[in-house]
């Protein structure tokens, strides 16, 4: 331990002055104000938390039958150890009462976890200006959805052409689908951009922000994501990042996209995956984060046919090992 200091002194035996005291505060103040992951002009970036590891809903329900409760994953998520909860919406069901959400973002804080996104689900793609009106609208009630929860983040989608027989088909053609006849993506990424523009003040009224996420559709790869994005140039429409939804070319796509993230979906395939299995270098992908001073959250989708009940657990103790 070092000496006291006598009084008066700097820790060099220097005699502090009230001119000295007045740089100090004033270097404090500026050191505040710099943003984490800055660096200031004479010192290192400040360095990161610890990454806080979240979990979907999805990973216990995967849209098998029966339906699994809200609250009964969000039990299971604060027993398994992780930090937070990221709710599927359509796992709701029908009862969205005022009295259930508050009921549910009681159970989540009483448990120590964070409700950290809702994932949602929109379809833009459509030469119907009916059929988009009501996405937009669809969109605007999960923004509130949200806002009534306290999650500061929802997951969106562009949508699709929907020329697909079933979404099984769509997977066994890697996600690719033929356009709508007479119809160009061109149009497609035109509705889409426009539907997101009105949805952005609402989105921004609520505080919370929309995340696009690269999910099929004109949002399958991130060129197109960023397309979308930057055409609506908002800060309440960003990306959400999903680590198993690149089937070629992964590692620069989710780099592309990393520095618009606002969350991170890790995919596992315990057991083999439902429509496909891929092979992720999470330490890399950790890596690549941090590189680009990502300091959101990391969500859990397992979407394996192993036992929910026991590769959940195996899967947060990968992602914690990989992002330490």
């Amino acid at each position: 331990m070092h000496p006291p200091l006598s009084p008066g002194l700097s820790s060099s035996g220097q005699r502090i002055t009230r001119r000295h005291l007045a740089r100090l505060a004033g270097a404090s103040a500026l050191a505040t104000a710099v943003p984490r992951g800055v660096a200031a002009a004479d010192g290192p970036a400040t360095p990161a938390p610890r990454t806080k590891i979240g979990v979907s809903t999805y990973s216990f329900w995967q849209f098998r039958e029966p339906r699994v409760e809200v609250e009964a994953s969000i039990a299971d998520a604060a027993r398994m150890g992780f930090d937070g909860v990221e709710i599927l919406e359509m796992q709701l069901g029908d009862d969205r009462s005022n009295g259930r959400l508050q009921r549910i973002k009681r159970q989540a804080f009483v448990a120590g976890l964070d409700l950290i996104g809702l994932s949602t689900h929109q379809g833009f793609v459509s030469p119907d200006p009916a059929v988009r009106r009501d996405n937009v609208a669809k969109t605007i009630r999960s923004l509130e959805l949200a806002h009534a929860l306290g999650i500061p983040t929802i997951r969106v989608n562009t949508g699709r052409w929907g020329t697909s027989k079933s979404f099984d088909d769509l997977m066994a053609n890697k996600g690719i689908e033929p356009r709508l006849p007479g119809h160009t993506d061109d149009e497609g990424f035109a509705w889409v951009i426009d539907a997101f523009r009105e949805c952005v003040p609402r989105a921004e009224a609520l505080g919370v922000v929309m995340g696009l996420e690269n999910h099929w559709g004109l949002g399958r790869t991130a060129a197109g994501v960023l397309r979308v994005v930057d055409a609506v140039d908002s800060p309440w429409l960003q990306v959400t990042l999903d680590t198993g939804n690149f089937l070629e070319d992964a590692v620069p796509q989710m780099e592309a996209l990393a520095p618009r993230a606002v969350l991170v979906q890790a995919k596992t395939y315990h057991g083999g995956g439902k429509w496909y299995s891929l092979d992720i270098d999470y330490p890399g992908v950790a890596a690549m984060l941090r590189r680009h001073d990502y300091r959101g959250w990391v969500s859990l989708e397992f979407e394996g046919l192993a036992p929910a009940e026991t590769a959940v657990p195996q899967s947060l103790a990968m992602l914690r090992a990989a992002f330490a």
